[in-house]
């Protein structure tokens, strides 16, 4: 996989958790402007706050407007909330 690719993707997870994010804390969405682009820089990923940090400068010198948002911390990923379970193969 290709670096820039790799970054894109780390971005659409972000993204995606960001976006969770909003659904619990929506008084934040009311302090985004409608018209600026939201750069996410995860601090506990250099290579993607910088990637995203230049993404955010090169709107800015384009005149666009930009809101950064800076993540501090994310907690690992849980693929289920199931804690225990049984088999029992004689259930039907």
């Amino acid at each position: 996989m290709s670096k820039a690719r790799n970054l894109i993707e780390r971005n659409i997870e972000l993204s995606v958790e960001f976006s969770r994010y909003l659904f619990e804390h929506s008084e934040i969405e009311t302090k985004i402007p409608v018209d600026a682009e939201i750069i996410l820089l995860p601090e506990f990923d250099k290579e993607l706050k910088e990637f995203n940090l230049k993404l955010g400068k090169d709107i800015e010198a384009n005149n666009g407007k930009v809101i950064y948002v800076v993540i501090k911390n994310i907690r690992p990923k849980i693929l289920s909330r199931i804690e225990k379970i049984e088999l029992d193969p004689a259930v039907n």
